[in-house]
């Protein structure tokens, strides 16, 4: 329960992201800077943190050892999550944005195949591949139902092919890197590294990405405006260190447990209900239509599920797997 409720904070900070990209694009800011001040604003607040706990030399020693994992799984985990992130904004209103990284809740429990597990056996430990917990599938797709409900009133309005692959499509490929990447790292570091090194750590290694941006973007479109870079800086913070720390905490705390890890993860859902007040409240979107409502209740519903079936043990028959 304390994990799930840390995943509901967090997301009121990651709605900040939702909101304010979306008023950087209405004010004409380009998404490459949108994108890559968030991290480059991160970096010195990170450090002070890490460095105040005594890790920062742990963290430094681990990255040269290992260079190639932390570069690849942070650029998944933070740029191919962010990057189409501030795409999607610059090309589609927040709420559908918003709404349609909600995946993310699904496309966290599919990719657990990706990993393994130790498994004690006849003949010891052996390594397996985790299976995809089909409780929490489903309770996730209650979840899902919900915000494509909520998702129905907004579409109605039209969504044309253009903004399907501009404004939809990168937001599906951010819902599975973003979780990809966390989980990648959170296997590497086994402990020995806390959530907040893990977090500095993912941002210096991104930082090539970044720049690359940065770089694309002075090309193409110039310095950014004074908004924009404080509009990100607001962003960096909320966002980017608060919400993905408690996020990444929240994760850590449930790691070896399938069921609950897909509980923690499928808090994300409740963004769209702060991104909806957010939007009311900063860019005077209208209040939203009974239809909406209905999916509001639905995804508290489903929430609901997720917290009390992480709360119990269940006992399944333990299937044969196939070792790695």
């Amino acid at each position: 329960m304390k994990a799930i409720l840390i995943g509901i904070i967090s997301s009121v900070f990651f709605a900040v992201t939702f909101i304010l990209n979306r008023s950087m694009e209405l004010a004409g800011g380009s998404w490459l800077w949108s994108s890559s001040l968030r991290y480059f604003f991160m970096i010195p607040f990170l450090i002070i943190i890490v460095m105040i706990r005594g890790n920062l030399g742990v963290l430094l020693k681990d990255i040269r050892v290992n260079p190639k994992i932390w570069i690849i799984w942070s650029v998944v985990g933070f740029g191919l999550f962010y990057a189409p992130i501030t795409l999607a904004a610059a090309s589609g209103p927040g709420w559908l944005v918003a709404g349609t990284w909600q995946f993310t809740i699904i496309a966290g429990i599919l990719i657990f195949p990706l990993f393994t597990e130790s498994v004690q056996g006849e003949s010891g430990v052996t390594k397996v591949r985790r299976r995809i917990p089909m409780k929490g599938l489903l309770f996730s797709s209650i979840i899902f139902i919900g915000i494509i409900i909520i998702q129905l009133q907004q579409a109605s309005q039209g969504i044309t092919l253009q903004l399907f692959l501009v404004g939809i499509l990168p937001v599906f490929i951010a819902a599975f890197a973003y979780p990809l990447g966390n989980r990648k790292m959170m296997e590497h570091c086994k402990g020995k590294i806390d959530t907040f090194s893990r977090v500095l750590g993912m941002t210096l290694a991104s930082l090539p990405f970044w720049g690359l941006l940065a770089f694309i973007g002075y090309m193409t479109e110039g310095l950014p405006s004074q908004s924009q870079v404080f509009q990100s800086f607001i962003v960096s913070i909320s966002s980017g260190v608060i919400a993905t720390v408690l996020f990444f905490f929240a994760t850590n705390l449930v790691k070896d447990d399938s069921q609950k890890l897909a509980a923690v993860e499928a808090t994300q859902s409740t963004q769209i209900l702060f991104v909806i007040i957010g939007e009311m409240i900063i860019l005077q979107e209208a209040i939203p239509s009974i239809m909406s409502f209905v999916g509001i209740i639905i995804i508290i519903i489903g929430m609901m599920f997720h917290s009390f079936s992480s709360r119990i043990t269940l006992s399944f028959p333990v299937k044969k797997a196939k070792s790695i």
